[in-house]
């Protein structure tokens, strides 16, 4: 069913970019070389989502009246420069792909999933004179990845979606970090998942969830 939620004028065509992991991935709608979760054709084993058009950001930006204008998602990726088994993701955490979202007016970052799961270290709560060790630890990371998200794009509005389920250091340390430089978060509840990943009903939840966030709703 869709989400019918009446539209505000102002809102209307504004461009959003989405920054995420996997949970914000459909093959060849993200930039080429970016890892991705759900594909084309369905891969049954993993997923319900069979089209773009089921994707939680598809859902946001279509029934929000926006236009897309990029996103950046990468499966497995980390705010931090810490990876799966101590890897070092730098090449694809978000603080790299940061420069990479053209022209937005609104920019929704979804991330801390692989964070959590990955057990990156939490570190301490910094927000200046943070060196690239620093980055390796999530709360430095994310300071400097929203830090930076005022810096390269001063007129656009900034939203951080927090998953569910996750470390409760992570998730208190989002929201810290968020109010420290006055950016919305989500927090998601009950999100309906198959190993780990929304499913069809999880995407249309995260949509509806964000669509009540976003400004030029009117509830």
């Amino acid at each position: 069913m869709a989400i019918a939620l009446p539209l505000a004028f102002s809102a209307y065509g504004q461009r959003v970019s989405i920054l995420g992991d996997s949970y914000s991935t459909f093959q060849g709608h993200i930039p080429p070389g970016n890892i991705t979760w759900y594909t084309d054709p369905l891969d049954t084993a993993r997923t319900d989502v069979a089209s773009v058009e089921q994707t939680w950001w598809y859902q946001v930006i279509e029934q929000g009246g926006y236009t897309l204008e990029v996103n950046d998602s990468y499966s497995g990726s980390t705010v931090s420069f810490h990876g799966y088994g101590g890897a070092d993701y730098a090449d694809r955490s978000f603080i790299t792909r940061l420069p990479r979202l053209g022209q937005p007016d609104i920019i929704i970052i979804f991330g801390c999933t692989n964070d959590s799961w990955a057990g990156v270290e939490p570190g301490k709560y910094k927000y200046r004179n943070i060196r690239k060790t620093d980055l390796y630890t999530y709360r430095p990371a994310l300071a400097w990845l929203l830090r930076y998200s005022r810096m390269l794009y001063p007129e656009a509005k900034v939203y951080y979606i927090i998953g569910d389920g996750l470390r409760e250091d992570i998730v208190e340390s989002t929201k810290v970090i968020c109010r420290h430089y006055r950016i919305p978060y989500i927090q998601l509840e009950d999100i309906d998942k198959k190993w780990g990943h929304p499913t069809v009903l999880g995407m249309r939840q995260i949509a509806e969830q964000v669509l009540r966030k976003l400004p030029g709703r009117v509830l």
